[in-house]
């Protein structure tokens, strides 16, 4: 059998991403649950689902005790995140929030589930795809669960984002800069392509099949 990965410990500024990440994306799938007008059961399902689901997949991809599991105060934030969309007035929820959130609930987890990956031993490349797993599932299960298009099927710049700054981190890394640096700097260049996109209408093109018209 071969011997536990021990991890690295990780900073405690991505320590704080990992925080946010959880809460903004569980207030997003609050959200959803908002527009929908449903239980506050629901509510509260949401925000887990959401705010849980891409890390769940990615710890049991690179062989990580499952983090909500093990911490149930990370499953008390997604709850605490629903609680107060919950208990907002719908008048004070703005139609572009849950996309916000998901911006800064991008930066965030991109950066952690990049450096949580590269903790546990895995190739700086692969590191990479496991932060954008871990950005990207929880808004996939949240728009599965309401029956709207997910935003991975939209020409936005969604994915391409989280690339950019799970991709930043090594390469940061490797430049010599220290871990809180390399952090901060791939979380804000990648929501700020993202929020940038939003506010100019970018996306990517789409497949035309090689037509010209």
């Amino acid at each position: 059998m071969a011997p536990a990965v021990i991890p690295i410990p990780i900073d405690s500024l991505l320590a704080a991403l990992h925080i946010v990440g959880t809460a903004v994306f569980a207030a997003s799938g609050a959200l959803v649950a908002a527009r929908l007008r449903l239980t506050l059961v629901t509510f509260l399902f949401f925000a887990l689902a959401t705010g849980v689901g891409g890390g769940t997949v990615r710890d049991l991809l690179i062989g990580a005790p499952v983090f909500w599991v093990h911490d149930p105060r990370l499953a008390i934030v997604c709850c605490v995140a629903g609680l107060a969309v919950w208990f907002t007035p719908y008048r004070w929820l703005s139609p572009r929030a849950v996309d916000w959130l998901d911006a800064v609930g991008l930066a965030a987890y991109s950066v952690f589930g990049t450096a949580k990956a590269m903790s546990y031993g895995i190739d700086p490349f692969i590191a990479a795809v496991m932060g954008i797993l871990t950005t990207c599932v929880g808004g996939v299960i949240r728009d599965l669960l309401a029956g709207q298009p997910s935003i991975l099927i939209r020409p936005e710049i969604y994915v391409t984002a989280a690339a950019l700054a799970a991709g930043l981190y090594p390469i940061l890394l490797a430049g010599g800069a220290s871990e809180a640096v390399a952090g901060l700097v791939a979380a804000v260049v990648g929501f700020a392509l993202r929020a940038v996109a939003m506010t100019k209408g970018w996306g990517l093109p789409a497949y035309r099949g090689g037509d010209s018209d």
